[in-house]
């Protein structure tokens, strides 16, 4: 299998001209796959006039799903039998969740994939792990949120894990105390969502009056920018209070939906997102679909080569994104980069953690 080679390299290490074709491979493959054995998927290829083997011949002409696709239809290739685990997007109060079906080959590429990219960030062995939120997130293992698959998932680069937060979203102060007295020595992982990480975890620490001293720290997040920018939070914002409460220097970023498993885009030291080598990003024109160039701004559009139990393989994001290079970042990554510049107007606010309303 073509992600099963590509698993034992590095995963920024192949350049336009080598990772081009393997994508194209690899994608075709799933192509035919999801036709085989998704009937939502083989009536969108059969309407698009596809006609067997399915292959086309550039990445950019694979087709696509929109996102909020996965919050209408039950989209899976795989029989029941079959399903492993559910993950349900998370979202405000009243909105339907996608549901993304998993087996269990699906959730171990998962897996694999995520752990070798965060090894290339964190080194191989696991770091003492401060998790930003409060324990009851992971408690249903079957019908994970976006948020308790987020935190299970990183939770496998961590040891010694203590949540940051009680139940009601106070900070755990005993728990926190306790765990920079043991661990602010040495490298440490903290993780969890944009939103939350700022309001229930750094703000109340400045309430509070309160800074740590974790200065080989690495703090990882992601989601919920949508309501931080509202409050006039960017990112630059946010780094530096992290860096000033927290006592170090590596804040990370990182893009990725719980639509499309194990593909997420790592933000580097120059703040800019990379493609790692099983998946790549497309910008869109709104309306026309074509694809645009580098530089210019539309909607992101994924292609990973996880997503076999169901037909996630190439998506249409509902988010506003530009390319900005490709092989040539100034961090020395291969692949594209690109950045994120926010949500396309009339499509509804979704994250992992733009919203609180109860614990879950």
């Amino acid at each position: 299998m073509i992600l099963t080679q590509l698993l034992q390299g590095e995963p920024y290490n192949l350049q336009k001209q080598e990772k081009q074709p393997i994508l194209l491979e690899g994608l075709n493959e799933l192509n035919a796959w999801h036709h085989q054995n998704c009937t939502e998927y083989s009536n969108l290829l059969d309407a698009i006039g596809m006609e067997p083997p399915w292959y086309t011949k550039s990445v950019t002409e694979t087709p696509y799903l929109t996102v909020p696709l996965f919050k209408q239809l039950e989209l899976k290739s795989i029989s029941e039998e079959d399903v492993f685990k559910v993950l349900h997007s998370s979202g405000t109060t009243g909105q339907t969740p996608s549901r993304i079906f998993l087996d269990r080959d699906t959730a171990a590429l998962q897996s694999k994939t995520l752990v070798r990219i965060m090894q290339h960030w964190l080194g191989k062995p696991r770091r003492p792990m401060l998790i930003l939120d409060h324990p009851g997130v992971i408690k249903d293992r079957q019908a994970f949120t976006a948020r308790g698959a987020g935190i299970q998932g990183i939770s496998f680069m961590g040891r010694n894990h203590c949540y940051a937060l009680h139940e009601d979203m106070s900070l755990n102060l005993e728990a926190i105390i306790k765990f920079e007295q043991a661990h602010s020595h040495e490298p440490v992982l903290m993780f969890g969502f944009t939103f939350m990480v700022w309001v229930y975890f750094l703000q109340a620490l400045q309430k509070e009056g309160i800074k740590l001293n974790f200065p080989k720290g690495f703090l990882l997040h992601s989601g919920g920018w949508k309501k931080l920018q509202d409050q006039s939070v960017d990112n630059s914002t946010f780094k530096q209070e992290a860096q000033q409460l927290l006592g170090l220097n590596a804040v990370h970023n990182f893009y990725g939906m719980v639509e499309q498993i194990g593909s997420i885009f790592v933000e580097c030291e120059e703040g800019h997102l990379h493609t790692p080598a099983y998946a790549d990003v497309l910008v869109r024109e709104p309306g026309s679909w074509k694809v645009l160039n580098t530089g210019q701004t539309g909607l992101l559009q994924l292609v990973s080569l996880i997503p076999k139990s169901y037909p996630g393989h190439s998506l249409l994001t509902e988010d506003l994104g530009k390319i900005l290079g490709e092989d040539s970042c100034p961090c020395g990554r291969a692949g594209k980069y690109f950045l994120v510049e926010g949500r396309m107007k009339r499509t509804e606010v979704r994250g992992c953690s733009d919203t609180y309303n109860v614990p879950t």
